[in-house]
């Protein structure tokens, strides 16, 4: 054979054997992506997964790819991660733009957690070396319900203030006008004294709630007679219940002790008991029970009004919440007197609950921890819940 072109065949054989085995690489990388073997990502910066661990917020860093490299454990409790994918859209978008220019980025936002009502989230995104996004998540939601309760509470202030107001307004000049007509005066003068009342009586729950929610605890905590508690109740409450001939039950054992302040433990039953009253037929029973729970002791009361439908229950204890709002202000009602109770349940370490169906009455009870050994019981005074 001619020596060119024995090199010629040479050189043509030896192509074709380099083109198979690049064929070949391609083939086999091709084969282990569509087996599922692991693409080979680059590595996390030194000392990352250290400083993730002491992080408050939820971190998460990502490559290129989009995969998680790695998070801290309350991402995936947030519901921010699912094995190694950022399940946020929100999120993800917010990682895309940084890894297109680089530049860092901060929002708020609310995202779905399964199980679980929406949470809001404050993000913060930025670029990690060369290859890595870090997302820095912190929760708000809690702050951010504290913030719409804020605003909702002025408000509403606003609006239960202006309606009294308003209307003493409206009578002055309506007794000014009737300046000749002694029979209207009279009727316009007491109903100014009503809406007085009820001015005075807002104003006061107002003030009420905010000690109670501002105080450091109880200012007198002591042992006290539950007794004692139930019957200054059941007698500041004696003209409601006369007005709609309404009968009282009380059953109480006479040495059962609680531990907390008198002044505002006869305050919360009052106020269940008024708020009994209230949403009860005339000539119907109000029951209030005092006795040892397996949870501690129990102070209960008891009505057959018309009860409160199951989708409401859980608003009830919510400042300014009224299921029925027309006819609480008609009873005089400031849709303040179940959160006082609330609060005044929480500064003494016990709770308030609620039982109740429509068409078969309501049960609310408070829970209170029972007396240090030792302690004195406190003597029930004069106007003690005045």
């Amino acid at each position: 054979m001619d020596p060119t072109n024995a090199a010629l065949l040479g050189g043509l054989a030896g192509v074709l054997l380099g083109s198979m085995s690049v064929f070949a690489v391609v083939a086999s990388e091709r084969s282990e992506r569509r087996a599922g073997a692991p693409a080979v990502r680059p590595p996390l910066p030194e000392g990352a997964s250290a400083v993730l661990a002491v992080l408050r917020s939820s971190a998460v860093i990502l490559d290129r790819g989009e995969h998680v490299l790695n998070t801290s454990p309350n991402a995936v409790a947030l519901g921010l991660v699912a094995g190694d994918r950022l399940v946020q859209p929100a999120l993800l978008d917010l990682a895309r733009q940084v890894q297109r220019d680089g530049e860092i980025r901060e929002s708020e936002l609310e995202i779905a957690v399964p199980g679980r009502p929406p949470a809001w989230v404050h993000v913060r995104v930025a670029p990690l070396l060369d290859a890595h996004v870090l997302l820095l998540v912190e929760d708000r939601t809690t702050a951010h319900r504290v913030e719409e309760v804020r605003r909702d509470f002025v408000v509403n202030v606003s609006h239960e203030l202006k309606t009294p107001v308003g209307g003493l307004s409206l009578l002055a000049e309506a007794i000014a006008d009737a300046k000749d007509d002694p029979e209207a005066i009279d009727l316009f003068a007491s109903r100014m004294q009503l809406e007085s009342a009820r001015l005075g009586k807002l104003i006061k729950e107002i003030v009420d709630l905010s000690r109670l929610q501002s105080a450091d605890g109880m200012q007198r905590p002591t042992s006290v007679r539950v007794a004692d508690v139930i019957r200054e109740a059941v007698d500041l409450s004696s003209v409601e219940s006369s007005a709609k001939e309404i009968r009282i039950r009380e059953l109480v054992d006479p040495d059962l002790l609680a531990y907390g302040d008198l002044s505002l433990l006869v305050t919360a039953v009052r106020n269940l008991i008024g708020n009994a009253i209230a949403h009860s037929p005339v000539g119907s029973e109000v029951g209030v029970r005092g006795a040892a729970g397996p949870e501690g002791i129990e102070i209960t009361v008891a009505d057959r009004g018309s009860g409160i439908p199951l989708v409401e229950q859980e608003r009830i204890f919510e400042r300014f919440y009224r299921v029925d709002a027309a006819r609480s202000r008609s009873t005089g009602g400031t849709g303040l007197g179940l959160a006082i109770v609330k609060h005044i349940c929480a500064n003494h370490g016990g709770k308030v609950t609620v039982w109740s169906r429509e068409g078969e009455g309501s049960t609310f009870t408070i829970t209170l921890p029972p007396p240090p050994p030792g302690i004195e019981h406190a003597p029930l005074t004069e106007g003690t819940a005045a």
